[in-house]
């Protein structure tokens, strides 16, 4: 495992870290710090515009799709100098972590030209279409429909906690095209528009007074007969290919906002003196350890990668962060104290800490719930029994 990088390597982040100083000094100082997925989202969409012209948007991607082509490295040195530049987060992740990556790994050359270079010239913003009421951990369960009419898809159902959908130009969905189908079999990877009469997005209200997340609701929506990713019927072997995707680059600059969380928490205890603590002292500590294990096995992660190989102990990346960030939030309430429970503004205008404190408490349970988690560690990482799944056999 290589924990060093090259000296063109750091010319690299040299080049990356300037290009972030110059823009968010200069033109995008306003959108500089913002830590919300929902605030400003057209300057954050003229955000996403400026990367594209750049050729920082997708780096990873091949230079004929508007990427630069970048290795396996360079893709983590410009993440991590995203993170430490306090660069907004990315309006069009979804677009660039997972539906860019499944349309490079599963699309036709028609669907890789036709929508690859607008998600990186930050045009067109994705959002995903999986969960549903009935269908969240147990995936196979999706209930929501579509059939051929003539040249188009037609499509009937339900999605939830679609991030961002309110934004969003496209859609990635999950539906069951195999007609008296269940389980993972008779399920297609369906492309479908966001803005057509037959698509409904309503918000829902989060804790922390925001609404990344939606309901989506399809009543006879419709998309052209070539918007799907491989063969009909074909959608569970998609869908998880683009799940191997959520592990990937991503990983290093989620990794920095965490140190920039951890930051913020110790600076709270030195200003209030919880910092004197001996208790909160062992607990700022352990957090740190923490973190750098999480560095060190994200990078291990990463090399077994490059080399084509998957680590077992990758599978471990998910509980791990997530139980990380949930204990961190604990502790920065703990820190603050009563301070951490009132705020000056308006509902819900928390600052950062406590907001990470409410908004920690959903890492368990979304992109796989601890207990779905353990149980892809125990069947994948270790070979026990599988748990029983009734008819999904």
């Amino acid at each position: 495992m290589r924990l060093g990088f090259s000296p063109e390597e750091e010319a690299f982040r040299a080049q990356a870290a300037a290009w972030l100083a110059a823009e968010l000094d200069g033109p995008f100082a306003d959108v500089r710090h913002i830590t919300s997925l929902t605030a400003s989202p057209r300057r954050r969409r003229d955000w996403e515009k400026r990367l594209g012209e750049a050729g920082w948007s997708c780096v990873g991607w091949p230079r004929a799709y508007g990427g630069r082509d970048a290795t396996l490295a360079e893709q983590v040195i410009f993440a991590e100098e995203y993170a430490r530049a306090g660069a907004p987060p990315r309006l069009n992740h979804i677009g660039i972590e997972l539906a860019g990556p499944t349309i490079l790994a599963f699309g036709t050359e028609e669907q890789k030209a036709r929508f690859l270079p607008a998600i990186a010239r930050g045009e067109k913003i994705w959002c995903q279409g999986y969960s549903e009421p009935g269908a969240g951990s147990d995936l196979a369960n999706i209930r929501t429909r579509a059939w051929r009419d003539g040249d188009d898809w037609v499509i009937e159902g339900q999605k939830i906690w679609t991030s961002l959908a309110q934004f969003s130009d496209w859609i990635f969905v999950i539906a069951r095209t195999g007609e008296g189908s269940n389980g993972p079999k008779g399920l297609s990877f369906l492309l479908i528009p966001v803005d057509q009469r037959g698509v409904t997005v309503r918000p829902i209200h989060q804790i922390t007074g925001e609404a990344e997340f939606n309901e989506t609701f399809f009543d006879g929506a419709r998309t052209d007969a070539a918007n799907i990713l491989g063969a009909p019927g074909d959608g569970w072997k998609v869908a998880m290919g683009l799940l191997g995707f959520e592990r990937g680059v991503s990983t290093l600059a989620q990794q920095m906002n965490f140190r920039n969380e951890l930051d913020a928490v110790i600076a709270a205890a030195r200003a209030n003196g919880e910092a004197k603590n001996p208790l909160i002292r062992q607990r700022l500590a352990k957090a740190e350890i923490g973190l750098k294990i999480m560095r060190y096995g994200a990078l291990r992660m990463l090399t077994d990668a490059e080399s084509g190989r998957l680590n077992p102990a990758a599978l471990t990346y998910k509980i791990q962060w997530a139980s990380w960030r949930r204990d961190l939030g604990e502790l920065a309430m703990d820190v603050l104290g009563v301070a951490g429970e009132t705020v000056a503004g308006h509902d819900y205008a928390f600052p950062m800490l406590p907001n990470l404190f409410l908004y920690s408490r959903a890492d368990t349970i979304y992109g796989g719930t601890n207990e779905i988690q353990r149980n892809i560690i125990a069947e994948r990482a270790l070979g026990l029994p599988r748990e029983p799944r009734g008819d999904l056999k």
